[in-house]
């Protein structure tokens, strides 16, 4: 099989990452899921839905990374017990707590490294718009920044491309390309606070059951509290 035809996806559990892996398997794919622990509070819950994502694709290969330096580093509600997970704030623009410093440079510096190991094209990443807002690591400026990383670091005959195509998307527009494709949402963890059930409060599950509710939508996993996050409804 072709460079090209073979790709490595951040497999987080969440349903951003399953949602890409579907739009990566529907173009053809051959795909080589990356999933890290590094001492999220839902870690577990992460790991057992990115192997259940992987076998719902036919994964080519799976590949489960543990390290505890983001952890250690500390400064983010999910991996430092002394910073609280805040309640849902979908209006705000400031950093939240659940920023972890400079994570998906680590994430995909990994990634770019199983790239180049198994000979993949491409790394797909499924950050979003409403990501961007929060998170400076999930702007479309960084991954054409960190394009120009991959292209000056690697070998001279590598070709690896970062494909965040959810850039300019919605959780809803996810969300509802995800349905098209199948995704097994039933099979994802977006909840910052608990492995089961999801809180339902946390910036996570709120924007998750948000695009849900505007879909009109069930989404499929538990809940300890569905609060509705579509005005009217």
């Amino acid at each position: 099989m072709s460079q090209e035809a073979r790709a490595v996806v951040l497999a987080s559990g969440g349903m951003d990452s399953a949602t890409v892996a579907a739009v990566a398997k529907d173009a053809g794919k051959d795909l080589y899921l990356l999933h890290t622990s590094y001492g999220q509070r839902t870690e577990d819950k992460e790991l057992e839905c990115a192997k259940a994502q992987a076998e719902h694709f036919d994964a080519a290969d799976f590949l489960h990374l543990t390290t505890d330096h983001l952890s250690k580093i500390g400064e983010s509600s999910l991996t430092d017990n002394n910073v609280e997970v805040e309640d849902a704030d979908l209006e705000s623009e400031e950093v939240p707590s659940s920023y972890v410093p400079f994570r998906n440079s680590n994430l995909l510096s990994m990634a770019v490294s199983y790239a180049e190991a198994n000979d993949c094209g491409s790394v797909y990443i499924g950050a979003h718009s409403e990501d961007f807002s929060g998170y400076p690591d999930c702007r479309p400026e960084f991954f054409e920044a960190f394009q120009q990383l991959v292209d000056i670091g690697t070998k001279d005959e590598t070709d690896i491309s970062i494909e965040a195509p959810f850039t300019d998307w919605s959780k809803t527009d996810i969300a509802e390309r995800g349905l098209d494709l199948g995704v097994p949402y039933e099979y994802s963890w977006s909840c910052y606070r608990d492995e089961a059930p999801a809180c339902g409060a946390c910036d996570a599950c709120a924007f998750r059951l948000q695009a849900f509710q505007r879909l009109d939508e069930t989404d499929p996993i538990e809940y300890a509290e569905r609060p509705d996050y579509v005005e009217g409804q």
